[in-house]
């Protein structure tokens, strides 16, 4: 098991990854709400496919906890029954977590696929964690972190689910995005923990420190984002889908804060680039940082002078998580490198 712990996590990154994508088009998609109850969708494992299996029915037996659609409202069954031929109210309950009521058998799909990539990251970060007692005696951390990592999978289900119950509130989407990134984090720090260190990397304080404030930088600019998205998904409901245009006609001061933030994670992290040539200190995912952060400036722009062409918005999210998967790991090799720079040769 040990001889493929490292393959495991790896895999579970990747799976972590999907789970974020599947995310990015359920906001892409306007499909957050697909599924209104949790972990279920409309009482099921198995969600509808159209409109008819949510609709009261004469002779119809119906399982505890299925779901239904009356006047508007989703009513939840009591216990198993059968139908008679007429509604009968004692059988049921009004689903009392929100009052969200719309099926969609697309944006439900959508969700449920999301839902599915969570369980099997969840499911593989378990894996992980019972792996990762074969280092228990080596190194007593990557037990610690990989256990934290299902925990935090735990408790990143349980973000979802308030998402839905609040009807996607803005802070509780960010809040979900962000525990997503910390489960990247820790899987990144075993994955890392778990590999021969690179010994032709060359550190330097000033080139670790400004990385710190790049990294920063970035899950700043992620979370503004999402502030962003938010006030875009508000615009699509005024002015409808056929009107991108007007999504950023009159845009909130969180916009703006955003767009001027790329330009200063752009000189950051050319600065860094150049660093690392000038001094030579070997570094090669400086040069992937640098591209993802063109290609998330270029998707931006697309963005606001294209009006939102199809998938760029999720490409936007997907890309700044990938960057910070990348900075995050390229700070590790940073920080735990002992063959230190002489300030001397450090360029300004």
């Amino acid at each position: 098991m040990k001889n493929n712990f490292r393959k495991i996590a790896k895999i579970t990154l990747v799976l972590v990854y999907l789970v974020i994508i599947a995310g990015a088009v359920v906001r892409m998609t306007g499909s957050g709400m697909g599924c209104p109850d949790w972990p279920k969708c409309f009482g099921y494992y198995i969600p509808p496919t159209e409109i008819s299996q949510l609709e009261w029915q004469p002779k119809r037996e119906f399982k505890k906890g299925q779901v239904i659609i009356i006047d508007k409202t989703l009513k939840v069954a009591k216990e198993d029954f059968t139908t008679g031929n007429t509604y009968t109210e004692s059988h049921w309950e009004t689903y009392t977590k929100h009052d969200y009521a719309v099926f969609n058998p697309s944006h439900t799909w959508v969700e449920y696929i999301n839902r599915l990539f969570g369980a099997l990251a969840g499911f593989a970060t378990l894996i992980l964690a019972f792996a990762s007692f074969s280092y228990w005696k080596k190194n007593k951390w990557i037990p610690i972190l990989a256990w934290l990592t299902v925990f935090g999978m735990g408790f990143q289900a349980w973000l979802g689910a308030t998402v839905v119950y609040s009807v996607l509130a803005p802070i509780r989407i960010t809040l979900h995005m962000v525990m997503a990134l910390v489960i990247v984090a820790f899987i990144l720090i075993i994955i890392y923990q778990t590999k021969e260190k690179n010994k032709t990397l060359k550190s330097n304080s000033l080139f670790s420190s400004i990385l710190v404030a790049a990294l920063i930088l970035t899950l700043i600019q992620i979370v503004l984002g999402t502030q962003v998205r938010q006030f875009i998904d508000e615009q699509t409901d005024v002015y409808g889908t056929m009107a991108k245009n007007q999504w950023l006609a009159n845009p909130e001061i969180d916009f703006y804060i955003h767009r001027s933030l790329s330009v200063l994670v752009f000189l950051v992290n050319i600065f860094l680039f150049l660093r690392n040539k000038k001094l030579n200190l070997g570094f090669s995912k400086v040069n992937w940082v640098l591209a993802f952060i063109i290609i998330e400036i270029l998707t931006g722009i697309g963005m606001f002078y294209f009006h939102f062409p199809f998938g760029s918005q999720a490409l936007h999210l997907v890309i700044a998580s990938i960057l910070f998967g990348i900075q995050f790991y390229l700070l590790l090799e940073a920080k735990t490198n002992k063959n230190q720079v002489p300030q001397s040769k450090n360029i300004s």
